[in-house]
């Protein structure tokens, strides 16, 4: 089918279609809309970027807005369930666009805000609540949602669900919807896990597959640099003084460590800011926008806070740091080449990622191309003194590599217990640092560095690539942070 129109949506849809400017829907669309319109289940497989809130969206409104009923307090009618606050925010204001006509109610319940206005909201019921597993969960247990009135459930991003340790939650959820329903599931892999969930909630449910399984876009240009973990800040700097960087979107496997990379990206003057879990839904939301806006240039941001980022402008994705399973860097450089547009995704893969980027190509089934990068002599920043800085030695390494570096180690007692243990199992009398009495395992354990007295190191540069020499990227950091400095003075 070549034009909305020919999968019988209703008038008032149609005319919302024209004013968001879909002149043709998605290949996923096109296979998923006539499934869902006949009122099947459905297990879609599409990646990020192909148009799936559409394909749901579209026909759930047409079946809702035909049938006429209306909504029963505390009840929901059709139920959207997301692994972040961003995707579901995303999809709610794409349910609003395309319903505009139809005199539906709907209603976001997310994490992060209050969720007194949430209850309020669903008093009266709404025909279409779009959530997140944890605070659905705690509208049920609230006794201010019930589901037994809901006639379409929607599972979005079903295997990030999965990564994300919301199993227990969805099944939960899924326990309380009432047997006769319609059940849509969408992801953009498909592992076994997953068809082992599909199969406990739907029922002889149709496919819409429009790639193969973990097929990267052919449209994003890959790309991977071989670099020391010390040096990947400075080489990420190098890359992103690259004028043809547009709007950058970077990935950390750690929320610290996005902010870690946002804050050195900052000190050699690139506009930079972080998004994860630990910030405030204001937080996020202000970053979000300012990146959407163009205000923002470059975007730090972990696996699962990126999802739900619609912005058809990123020209390139960096890997900071190579995600451990290989489903998730097909989610993340789908964050680019979106909606017909050409990408970019280069990753910075240290000596311990080699075993995570041999894992990605195999799942691919494609090699990945190597390019030399150029880079600047930047100091990481230093971790929190909440962080363990040990972690960051463990954060690359493969879980199988950590098991030989550590077979054969004898297993360490921690102070207090030596201390206990040398004292007749007694607490250490002496709080002060000085050993206690007949205590040698106290008096020969070594002292802890203070933080603060630990130098950073300095990252050396790498081989080049294109952009700006290591000399010019070096000034024109040097110069902003000079700039930057003096406007502190003034202030």
């Amino acid at each position: 089918m070549t034009s909305f129109s020919d999968f019988g949506l209703n008038g008032p849809i149609l005319n919302a279609l024209v004013r968001e400017a879909h002149t043709a829907p998605t290949p996923i669309q096109a296979a998923a809309i006539p499934i869902v319109m006949a009122g099947r289940d459905l297990l879609g497989i599409a990646q990020t970027g192909t148009g799936k809130t559409a394909a749901f969206s579209l026909p759930m409104l047409h079946r809702l807005a035909a049938n006429g009923k209306r909504p029963q307090p505390r009840t929901c009618r059709a139920l959207i369930l997301s692994p972040t606050r961003e995707l579901s925010t995303q999809i709610g204001e794409r349910v609003e666009a395309y319903g505009a006509d139809l005199g539906l109610t709907s209603t976001i319940a997310i994490g992060g805000v209050s969720i007194r206005s949430q209850i309020r909201a669903l008093g009266q019921g709404v025909d279409i609540l779009i959530g997140t597993p944890g605070r659905l969960f705690d509208l049920m247990q609230e006794r201010a949602l019930r589901l037994d009135a809901v006639e379409i459930f929607v599972l979005d991003e079903a295997d990030r669900m999965l990564d994300m340790g919301f199993i227990h939650a969805i099944r939960k959820i899924a326990a309380a919807l009432p047997a006769q329903r319609q059940s849509l599931f969408f992801s953009a892999t498909m592992p076994r896990e997953i068809e082992t969930l599909a199969r406990s909630l739907l029922r002889d449910p149709a496919t819409a597959a429009v790639t193969p399984v973990a097929k990267t876009a052919d449209r994003i240009e890959q790309r991977v640099a071989f670099v020391p973990q010390p040096a990947k800040l400075g080489a990420l700097a190098g890359l992103l003084a690259d004028p043809a960087v547009g709007r950058a979107l970077v990935f950390t496997r750690t929320k610290r460590g996005a902010d870690r990379v946002a804050k050195g990206l900052v000190q050699a003057g690139i506009e930079a800011d972080a998004i994860h879990g630990n910030k405030s839904q204001p937080q996020r939301e202000r970053a979000l926008g300012a990146f959407r806006d163009g205000s923002l240039r470059v975007l730090v941001a972990t696996d699962i806070a990126a999802r739900g980022i619609d912005v058809t402008e990123i020209t390139h994705v960096f890997n900071f740091e190579l995600p451990n399973e290989p489903e998730s860097y097909v989610h993340r450089i789908g964050r680019t080449g979106r909606a017909g547009a050409a990408g970019i995704a280069i990753s910075l893969c240290n000596d311990e990622e080699r075993a995570y980027l041999r894992a990605i190509e195999k799942l691919t089934k494609q090699s990945i191309p190597v390019i030399e990068v150029e880079g600047v002599a930047i100091a990481m920043p230093a971790p929190s003194r909440h962080e363990d800085p040990r972690a960051r030695s463990r954060q690359g390494k493969p879980r199988q590599q950590q098991r030989q570096a550590n077979a054969g180690k004898p297993r360490q007692q921690n102070a207090g217990a030596a201390g206990r243990a040398g004292n007749g199992g007694r607490p250490n009398p002496d709080r002060r640092g000085k050993p206690a009495a007949g205590n040698p395992a106290a008096a020969h354990a070594p002292a802890k560095r203070p933080a603060q007295q630990r130098p950073a190191q300095q990252r050396p540069a790498v081989q080049r690539h294109g952009g700006m020499s290591v000399a010019e990227v070096a000034a024109a950091a040097g110069s902003r942070s000079a700039g930057a400095g003096r406007r502190d003075a003034r202030s």
